[in-house]
């Protein structure tokens, strides 16, 4: 492009841009003019000051609402007020509005709120756009908090500070990151992150209920589950000592196995045992949002980010910005965290024999890999109890039932316990063995080989397509290396 064609579009854009601000401001409602309001506040013009902005991540947005109330509250002099100037104001910037609030384009008009939750039954309301005043260190300044409006293009939150004496810019951008630590409406909470039809980035929160789990409420071969609550929890307990004696708090817990046999389970086991500790769950399309988790457990430690079915984005380059699949971030954001962090990564995997090749390629991500196998005999009559719960079912059928079912998960049990009720809620009465025979009859059947697979169960004669072994062996479980091959990552626990 030559000089001539570059002076011609720069001023065809201005003149664009003051066509612009010239309607708005022939539609003004006649609102109190922004500009002398800015200049009492500050002491001096406006438009003679910078404007330093900073991006907040979009999960974070109201605990910078918290932060922002806090910290003008702590310093005085607070006035909140609102930008009137219709749609326009969404898509200028601070400078932009101070630059034509002198054509009356942006009055002083009413706050925007929203309304958003802070945890699994409350909610607060937050500015989405609204200009504080305050003094911060006795200095006049302006604060601009914006929500995240994908449908203008601002995908991210946005501060935007107006100071009398911009020197003190950078100490209130500290504070306030301390005061959303400080008092983040996420610490101590399970979340999870989601995306929206706009983008990665643009992150919502929903709160979830802490579980409620007992060690006699999760079923695994003994000795499992307190080496998998040692490892997590543990190293959180004795985190003054490890730190002392110079070592890494930092870890990552790998459980795989085949569908249904409690890996899920085991991860709320391991939320309600960890109670004040924050969690953050990342399944499907939120694993995008990772390095967002991992900078949100990073300021809010103790924490655990818990990866669900890692094995879908084994290969999956769909949301990768390069050659690597989507699992290489999820590693990088491990690496991304210092030592001392006191943050766990929980992986979840269906799959591991598609995950051994990167974490080989990438050791010291995980440190734990736990096989949770096929329950055994003894494991399902200890599933069929749990489930049984108080129905009134003989000893003597939970077993058979039991003995019967090999090859069969914990999803079964369940499923056959419900199906049980189903039966005797049919023929109008109580539930009894005969329904739990009828039941395991229909679920063992021939018509339900889909609906066992669905429960993450062979038909107790093959393995499972090669990748799962029946309980006991007779197949290679997943994540063993093969006859023959060398430096496996994972190794049979004793």
């Amino acid at each position: 492009m030559d000089d001539e064609t570059r002076r011609f579009l720069t001023t065809f854009h201005t003149f664009l841009q003051d066509v612009v601000h010239q309607a708005g401001s022939d539609g003004d409602t006649g609102g109190e003019p922004l500009l002398p309001v800015l200049e009492r506040h500050l002491g001096v013009p406006p438009r003679s000051l910078p404007v330093v902005g900073e991006r907040i991540s979009t999960v974070r947005y109201t605990d910078a609402d918290v932060a922002l109330e806090q910290l003008a509250r702590r310093h005085g002099g607070r006035r909140l007020l609102g930008i009137g100037g219709g749609q326009q104001r969404r898509h200028s910037s601070l400078a932009e509005i101070v630059e034509y609030a002198g054509r009356r384009q942006f009055p002083v008009g009413p706050v925007d709120y929203a309304r958003v939750p802070v945890g699994p039954d409350t909610s607060r309301q937050v500015v989405s756009f609204g200009l504080h005043l305050f003094t911060y260190d006795g200095v006049p300044v302006a604060v601009l908090q914006r929500a995240p409006q994908p449908h203008f293009g601002r995908e991210h939150p946005e501060l935007e500070v107006l100071a009398a004496a911009d020197t003190v810019v950078p100490a209130l951008f500290d504070e306030l990151r301390r005061l959303m630590a400080e008092h983040s409406v996420l610490r101590g909470q399970v979340v999870t992150f989601t995306t929206s039809e706009f983008g990665a980035s643009n992150g919502s929160v929903t709160f979830l209920p802490r579980p409620e789990l007992r060690p006699d409420d999760v079923v695994l071969p003994d000795g499992l589950l307190a080496k998998v609550e040692r490892h997590l929890t543990g190293v959180a307990r004795h985190r003054a000592a490890l730190a002392a004696a110079g070592q890494h708090l930092k870890r990552g817990v790998l459980l795989f196995g085949p569908p249904g046999t409690g890996k899920t389970h085991t991860v709320k086991y391991l939320m309600a045992v960890s109670p004040g500790t924050t969690v953050i769950v990342l399944s499907g399309s939120s694993l995008q949002l990772v390095h967002a988790a991992a900078e949100t457990a990073r300021a809010l430690e103790p924490a655990v980010v818990v990866l669900e079915d890692c094995d879908l984005v084994a290969e999956d380059r769909t949301f990768s910005s390069g050659p690597q699949p989507l699992l290489f971030e999820v590693l990088d954001a491990l690496d991304g965290l210092a030592d001392d962090a006191d943050v766990a990564f929980v992986l979840t995997t269906n799959r591991a024999d598609l995950l051994e090749p990167a974490l080989a390629q990438r050791p010291g991500r995980v440190d734990l890999a736990v096989e949770i196998p096929l329950p055994d005999e003894a494991s399902r009559r200890r599933l069929n109890r749990l489930y049984a719960r108080d129905l009134p079912f003989t000893p003597s059928a939970l077993d058979e039932a039991a003995a019967r079912s090999e090859g069969t998960t914990a999803s079964f049990a369940k499923e056959l316990m419900r199906r049980a009720v189903l039966t005797a809620a049919d023929e109008g009465h109580a539930p009894g063995d005969a329904d739990l025979s009828v039941a395991l009859d229909e679920l063992l059947g021939d018509a339900e080989v889909l609906t066992r697979s669905l429960l993450g169960s062979g038909d107790g004669s093959v393995d499972d397509g090669g990748s799962f072994g029946r309980a006991g062996g007779g197949g290679p479980r997943p994540g063993l290396a093969p006859p023959g091959r060398r430096g496996g990552f994972y190794r049979p626990l004793p």
